[in-house]
Formats: structure tokens, sequence, C-alpha cells
């Protein structure tokens, strides 16, 4: 089966569009988190190699690794989504006639929702990464594509927001609640500070254009 990375925008627009519960809102967020990495290596890769810009090549360079490094992983998330979503249906779906099946079914719908929140806070740590990345960007990359950083770094910041949606959602239907509260602590890190930083990149770019 074709790769729902694989797709061109169209046809994925028209899947999310669909009354079909796959992609969903947990694939837009990994896709606006790539879309995020994918800018800041675009303004990377028109800064490295220019004259103007070679006190800052180095870092531009090392900024661009990191970028697409994240940019894979993100797109990789797509799917991921896709598959954790049908593990929950999955489960949903067991038997429940006898109290045993009603125990396995149970366990498995808790087992598939946790697996269900790693997907999601994943794709939330690797958009913090690039909100980062992106403000590296709009301090050090080439004047000509600094608009870029900017919609890099609110891609992100989406990112970020959208997959922290999806976590709460599914925690609060896990009665682990040492699970619950560990992911929901490291959501509020990951979260904290993120607005400063869009905001401060988003002023930077807003400086330079303007």
């Amino acid at each position: 089966m074709t790769q729902i990375k694989d797709t061109a925008i169209e046809p994925f627009l028209d899947a999310l569009a669909s009354s079909a519960a796959t992609p969903g809102g947990g694939s837009a967020a990994a896709i606006l988190g790539g879309m995020g990495a994918a800018l800041v290596s675009m303004v990377c890769n028109l800064t490295i190699g220019k004259k103007k810009y070679a006190d800052v090549e180095g870092d531009m360079k090392d900024l661009l690794a990191k970028a697409e490094d994240l940019r894979h992983r993100l797109t990789g998330m797509i799917q991921e989504d896709v598959r954790a979503f049908d593990t929950v249906m999955g489960a949903y779906g067991m038997p429940k006639e006898t109290d045993a099946d009603k125990a396995a079914r149970d366990a498995a719908i808790q087992d598939a929702l946790k697996q269900a929140t790693e997907v999601p806070i994943r794709c939330c740590r690797l958009a913090r990464e690039v909100i980062d990345l992106a403000l590296t960007a709009s301090e050090k990359g080439n004047l000509n594509v600094i608009s870029d950083a900017g919609v890099g770094v609110l891609s992100a910041n989406a990112a970020l927001r959208s997959a922290a949606l999806n976590v709460y959602i599914n925690v609060k239907m896990i009665s682990d609640k040492s699970f619950t509260d560990g992911k929901l602590s490291e959501l509020e890190n990951l979260l904290a500070g993120a607005e400063a930083t869009t905001e401060k990149a988003y002023d930077i770019v807003k400086g330079k254009v303007s």
C-alpha cells in the first residue's frame, strides 16, 4: 500500500477531508512539523555558499543537518498516527460477550491508548526542536528568504499545539495515572516557552522584512 507521506498533496487533502477516520489531525500535525523543518532547511540551503554569510556557514550547515533529520522523522510519523488509531479501533472492536472477553478488551484498549499517546508526544518533542531551529534560522539566515524562517516557526508551533490536543484527548481515557501524569508533565514542559520562542522568531523576521 502506498504510504501517505509518498502521496501528492491533493489526494492527501481529499483523504483528510473525507468521512474516513484516517488520516486525521495527528497526521496533519506531523505534516505541519515536517513543513516547518523543510522551511528551515530551505533557509539553510539558500544561505550556505553565499559570501555574504560566510561567517555563519558552519552554523547553517549544522542547522541543515538537524532540520533534515527532524523533517524525515516527522514525515514518518504521518503513517505512525494512522497505525496507532487503527490499533485503538481494533481494540474497541474486540469481542465483549464474556467477562474474560471484556477484561481482555479493556486491557487491549488501555494498551492501544498508551501507544496512541506516544505518537503525538513524540511529534510534540520533534516540533519543539524545529521551533528552536527556526529561531536560529531567523537570526542567521539569508535575508532574501528570511520570511520562510517565520513561516517555518509558525508551522512548527502549530504542529506542537495540534499534537498536544491528541495527547490530551487520549490521556483522559487512560486509567494508569502514573502514565498520564508523566505524559502531561512532559507535555507542559514542551509547551512551556514554545510560544515565547515562536514570537521571538516571528518578531525577528517581521523586523527584517518590514
